[in-house]
């Protein structure tokens, strides 16, 4: 048996999250593969904060200095390096760049497909959340084809949805928002439900589950969060007043594997380098 230990984080800059002290948490967390959203840098920035441990494939968003996705994996041993990596997602004239990136791995003589996503955050009635619909289509459409290529395949990162109650502290007063409305949640309802069976989402629509598990609710059952995002702002984070919008999410055949699951929330508010806590889960290979 291998172990892949793989966490995910949205660093809110990459550079920044080294500053305040994301070096020092890596240094001690034993991670095989590191999956960030919203690098906000270039991919030589990141391989001079990373170091030479460390194989990356990084695809930076069309405008500088935004979104940016990147997967890293340890490369000591040779056979975590990325075999074949994606960028691809939507229709041609749709614009993924930094938001999906998609990378093969031979861990133990076994391919895991790692997918890095940094999903639009949104604002109802306006353009971007027009861009964020198109995304969650394109999800839609990429998932099942995703599972056919390999069934060990996770989707990791910030998803930008709570998908019910239980993922967001004060969910009554965020039902007309972008990240908990009734359209967004069926997306993720249907991402969940059983496999090719009617799944209703919360505004009442109705369409085929695709089968993937949701990690962490799986692993942390019914309770509230744990929640993964903090706003910086008044005292969300000591009263964890928070949101789960990070997400490691499974095929069946790889979410059987798992181990442990754990959100890496801070000990203190200035001890944050990001207002995002990496999500860390122990796969049995």
């Amino acid at each position: 048996m291998t172990r892949l230990r793989l966490a995910s984080v949205n660093v809110n800059g990459v550079r920044a999250a080294f500053r305040k002290g994301m070096g020092d948490w890596l240094a001690t967390r034993d991670v095989d593969v590191l999956a960030l959203q919203e690098v906000r840098a270039s991919s030589d920035d990141l391989a001079a904060l990373l170091g030479d441990e460390w194989d990356i494939v990084h695809d930076p968003a069309t405008a500088k200095g935004r979104a940016g996705v990147a997967i890293a994996s340890r490369h000591g041993a040779g056979h975590r390096r990325a075999q074949l990596h994606r960028v691809a997602l939507g229709p041609d004239d749709f614009d993924s760049a930094g938001r999906w990136l998609e990378a093969d791995y031979e861990i133990g003589g076994t391919t895991v497909t790692v997918v890095s996503t940094y999903v639009h955050s949104g604002e109802v009635d306006t353009p971007k959340q027009d861009e964020k619909w198109k995304f969650l289509d394109a999800m839609t459409e990429r998932l099942p084809a995703l599972r056919e290529h390999n069934p060990l395949a996770v989707v990791v990162g910030d998803l930008n949805v709570g998908h019910d109650e239980r993922d967001i502290k004060n969910w009554k007063g965020n039902v007309k928002r972008a990240g908990f409305l009734p359209r967004e949640r069926a997306y993720f309802s249907r991402f969940f439900g059983a496999d090719g069976e009617p799944v209703e989402g919360a505004d009442g629509s109705t369409g085929p589950g695709l089968g993937w598990v949701d990690v962490g609710r799986a692993q942390a059952g019914d309770v509230d969060g744990p929640f993964t995002w903090w706003s910086w702002r008044g005292q969300a984070f000591d009263n964890d007043t928070g949101w789960r919008i990070d997400y490691q999410m499974a095929t069946p055949d790889l979410a059987a594997k798992v181990t442990e699951y754990t959100v890496d929330r801070a000990a203190a508010y200035d001890q944050r380098w990001s207002d995002h806590a990496p999500v860390v889960v122990d796969y049995e290979l």
